[in-house]
């Protein structure tokens, strides 16, 4: 009789301990999803910003915030369920595991578009200039450009244009080293700077989400296994301490 109290006693005992390092474990899962899904809600924000800035660019690495906040809503929903909860975290994992690969691409295709191709210099200095069409019936017009070699040539734009002699080719319109000439589809040439800007945050973001999503990942993984590993042990101290009861 002694020792099977000291054996309720024991399994009481671990009972709590493992409910401790459950509750421990779920706190800390909660709060590295919860950022992580931050970071992918701003990511999403930045980045549809970006796209739809102007009508010939459509870079902005948009995507990987919609996958990594839909992983990060799983892993959410997972961390509070008692049933199917590995399952749910399994699922979690994977479109963290694919938003960090995207994550990673994008970072790097902003970054190198922000960086090569879209000078600002001209725009600082003043030599760009913005066309808004005031006539209905013509969408365009041949306005006369110099460039910075004292070349002189005619560039047909768009209406809502910024556009930018230094940065063009006379006369065969190939882009040049500085980047984009003309930027379609826009309010202003401010919009060209706020483009520049949002490119690099959502390059920022990216990179962020990156480590962050390995981090999430690698908790919600740990937090999976405990789970599991704490089932176990729960059902050996069940059997411990009840070993009259025959399955």
């Amino acid at each position: 009789a002694c020792q099977s109290k000291n054996q309720a006693m024991r399994s009481k005992e671990l009972s709590v301990e493992l409910r401790d390092m459950i509750v421990s474990r779920k706190r800390k899962s909660i709060m590295v999803t919860m950022m992580l899904l931050i970071v992918s809600v701003l990511i999403l924000i930045f980045g549809l910003a970006a796209t739809t800035r102007t009508q010939n660019i459509t870079v902005g690495g948009y995507y990987p915030g919609v996958i990594l906040g839909f992983g990060s809503f799983l892993g959410i929903i997972g961390a509070h369920l008692i049933e199917n909860k590995r399952q749910m975290l399994v699922a979690s994992i994977v479109f963290i595991s694919f938003g960090v690969v995207a994550a990673f691409c994008c970072a790097i295709v902003d970054g190198v578009f922000a960086a090569r191709h879209i000078d600002l210099r001209p725009y600082y200095a003043g030599r760009c200039d913005f066309y808004a069409n005031s006539k209905s019936s013509v969408d365009y017009e041949d306005v006369h450009c110099q460039t910075a070699s004292r070349a002189t040539c005619n560039l047909r734009v768009k209406s809502n244009t910024c556009y930018c002699c230094d940065l063009y080719n006379c006369g065969n319109r190939v882009e040049l080293m500085g980047g984009y000439h003309e930027y379609t589809e826009v309010g202003s040439c401010e919009d060209v700077v706020h483009l520049y800007h949002l490119l690099w945050s959502v390059t920022i973001l990216n990179i962020i989400a990156l480590f962050l999503g390995i981090i999430t990942a690698a908790v919600l993984g740990g937090f999976k296994d405990m789970v599991r590993r704490t089932a176990g042990h729960i059902w050996v101290v069940f059997i411990r301490a009840h070993p009259s009861i025959k399955f």
